[in-house]
């Protein structure tokens, strides 16, 4: 069976992949979703001091060796997402959005590809919506690979905590997790 790709940004990816290791290439679900990050999370990440400091162990071997795995694209689809990356650019200067060329790219991917793109950028996802592009927030994931048996309630509610005490929640974090999960979070 083909795979369900997935699209993780990078903040995503920091938020759930020291908790769910490995997180990327290991599908899982009847329809066989699978995640994925762009090679340009680790250009992203050498460019802050901040993400450094704060997750260091991104650069740990084992987490390095998880990212390798990328999606393939053919000829076609490198010059679609070139061709999409302009008009996604100019509607982020015309509507004056704080989306990052990594985050545009992220979202050219998912539309020339037709995948799911997770992201809790508020900005990201209003250009997301602009164009139609499948997204879904980082507590939606979790909760399809809580439907999955990916994971169960206890790692959902260990994230939680994760995330509240590292000071790193997502936008709406805890609207979102009552309404998705139907309990408070921890």
């Amino acid at each position: 069976m083909p795979q369900s790709k997935i699209l993780v940004d990078t903040n995503t990816y920091i938020r759930l992949a020291k908790n769910i290791h490995p997180l990327l290439d290991c599908p899982f679900g009847e329809e066989n979703y699978c995640l994925y990050v762009l090679k340009e999370l680790d250009h992203e990440f050498s460019r802050s001091a901040r993400l450094q400091t704060q997750y260091s162990w991104v650069e740990d071997d084992e987490y390095q060796a998880n990212r390798k795995k990328r999606l393939t694209l053919s000829k076609k689809n490198k010059r679609e997402i070139e061709l999409t990356l302009d008009f996604l650019h100019q509607h982020k200067i015309d509507n004056q959005l704080s989306v990052s060329q990594v985050d545009i790219l992220y979202l050219a991917y998912g539309l020339v590809l037709d995948i799911y793109i997770v992201s809790d950028d508020t900005d990201m996802l209003e250009l997301a919506n602009v164009f139609n592009i499948k997204t879904m927030k980082t507590q939606a994931l979790l909760h399809l690979m809580f439907e999955c048996d990916h994971v169960d309630m206890k790692k959902v509610r260990q994230i939680a905590a994760y995330w509240e005490y590292i000071s790193d929640k997502p936008t709406n974090f805890r609207l979102d997790y009552i309404e998705i999960f139907g309990e408070k979070p921890p």
